[in-house]
């Protein structure tokens, strides 16, 4: 039989080392955004030397570019959940918005806009791995069945689609609060039906 090892003692502490480090890193984000976070205050509350910052994060941006990927993947996994209940594209829209909304409560205002200024920005370090934003995908992929199922026009670009519903959705949150922000919502939500419906 055999036998699978598991990560060496180095590995796992070097883990734990980044985990402080990101804890330690958005804690201060929240506090003072990430232009004028103190990296000195940051490995002050990881408990670690100044050059361990950037031996695992090059930039205060690559803190959020991690952050980014593990917020994306968990909307996704619950995005991906509710989709498998069988719940049509005006629930699946609204449940993206939820989603995106609640990622402002848990990040903070001032994270939050940070998120934001670098997910679309243009000078963004490069992502390991790169790849698709799983949110964009998922929501483009529960289009194209609503496409099939005769919900919305064939003629739609799903994956274009999806990008505007979400351009649109970010920029609501970034720019409005209640109750502008969810009459607007509402409005977003019916709007982006209606662009997609089958000719009558």
């Amino acid at each position: 039989m055999a036998v699978v090892n598991g990560p060496s003692a180095r590995e796992t502490k070097r883990l734990q080392t980044r985990e402080r480090l990101m804890g330690a890193a958005v804690a201060e984000f929240k506090r003072a955004g990430m232009a004028e976070a103190d990296v000195g205050a940051i490995v002050a509350a990881a408990g670690v030397a100044h050059g361990t910052f950037f031996f695992h994060f090059p930039t205060k941006e690559h803190v959020l570019l991690e952050l980014e990927k593990r917020e994306e993947d968990r909307m996704a996994k619950q995005f991906g959940k509710f989709l498998d209940k069988g719940h049509d594209l005006e629930a699946a829209l609204v449940e993206a918005a939820r989603l995106v909304l609640g990622l402002e409560r848990r990040l903070g205002e001032l994270l939050f806009k940070d998120f934001l200024a670098l997910h679309f920005s243009q000078t963004r370090p490069p992502a390991e791995g790169g790849g698709d934003h799983s949110l964009v995908v998922l929501l483009a992929a529960h289009i194209d069945r609503a496409r099939e199922d005769g919900a919305v026009a064939a003629d739609v670009n799903s994956m274009n689609s999806a990008v505007f519903f979400l351009l649109c959705l970010y920029a609501l949150a970034i720019t409005t609060n209640d109750p502008m922000r969810r009459e607007l919502l509402d409005d977003l939500v019916k709007r982006t039906l209606r662009s997609m419906a089958p000719a009558a």
